[in-house]
């Protein structure tokens, strides 16, 4: 087959985006390492000890596991051997249960990732990891490879499809993440939005590339209520808005933990972390109105000013 000149540069450049910077969509594949590691320390039943944890998990642990160490994940042996002693059969149950079915989710994982590449080429796809942590997160992101804490996303009880669904939303979300950047001085100053956008924009992505919305009883019990989830929205933004510039002191406010790192204490009646539904609904309403689709997703990933998108989507007007 011959391809016109024209053409032939067009795919020169399609493919050095694709292939060029990250990990190969159709390769890759998910390092399990270290969460075999952990595994064949509670073998035959045992409970390992925090020297046990740090000599055959921690020391010589792939970057994976360093990601997942700093507060408020892992920490130290000594935070994860407690962990472990508090709730062994959940660990137990992800060991025997889902850490045999990550082979399974490679198509699933390449899938996802072809569709970003075809939506976002320009971005590097990150190495995926999946370890085990002190039950304190189902994910989070470095700068090239995104971290899964096998025994959130498996609690007892989950079946194999629930898990294939759960492990896909972490698939797509935490790998927006790795191109967001951290706390910029414009999400600081209008943290409430900032952080529901950061989120958001995760999750509408996520949905644009797996076809299913995350959290979807989220999802059903918000839209019902969604104008009067906007406003106490808003009430909440403007509480905070500009009030510091201490990570740790805006995240501590009340105003933040209704709609943020509420899990296990939402407000009565509410799932937990609904500003992500919240900041989701803005990413959609922005792109909806965008004449430049693509462009609109670029800006909504860059997230330089969450105030401008906020206003250019027309969201709650």
């Amino acid at each position: 087959m011959k391809f016109s000149k024209l053409l032939l540069p067009m795919l020169a450049l399609w493919s050095g985006a694709v292939l060029g910077a990250g990990v190969d969509p159709l390769t890759v594949d998910i390092d399990a390492r270290d969460a075999l590691r952990f595994a064949n320390l509670m073998k035959d039943g045992a409970v390992p000890t925090a020297d046990a944890l740090q000599r055959g998990y921690l020391d010589g642990a792939g970057p994976g596991v360093k990601i997942f160490t700093p507060a408020p994940r892992i920490v130290d042996a000594q935070r994860l051997a407690k962990a472990v002693a508090a709730r062994p059969d959940t660990y137990r149950y992800a060991i025997r249960e889902c850490l045999p079915r990550l082979p399974a989710l490679r198509s699933d994982l390449r899938a996802i990732y072809l569709a970003f590449a075809g939506l976002v080429p320009e971005r590097p796809l990150p190495a995926i990891d999946v370890v085990f942590g002190a039950g304190t997160s189902g994910g989070t992101a470095g700068d090239d490879r995104q971290v899964i804490g096998l025994e959130v996303t498996c609690p007892p009880g989950t079946t194999p499809e629930q898990f294939r669904t759960t492990m896909r939303g972490f698939f797509a979300h935490e790998t927006v993440h790795t191109w967001q950047d951290g706390d910029t001085p414009a999400k600081l100053a209008d943290f409430l939005l900032g952080q529901a956008l950061t989120e958001g924009v995760a999750d509408y992505l996520a949905t644009l590339v797996t076809g299913t919305i995350p959290h979807q009883d989220r999802d059903a019990w918000a839209r019902p209520q969604e104008a009067s989830l906007w406003q106490a929205f808003q009430r909440d933004r403007e509480a905070i808005r500009g009030s510091s510039d201490d990570v740790n002191k805006l995240v501590a406010s009340p105003h933040f933990r209704r709609w943020f790192a509420n899990c296990g204490s939402a407000p009565a009646g509410w799932p937990c972390e609904a500003g992500y539904w919240v900041g989701m609904r803005i990413a959609e309403a922005y792109v909806a109105r965008g004449s430049d689709k693509r462009a609109a997703i670029r800006e909504l990933i860059e997230l330089r000013d969450p105030a401008a998108i906020l206003k250019a989507s027309g969201y709650g007007g």
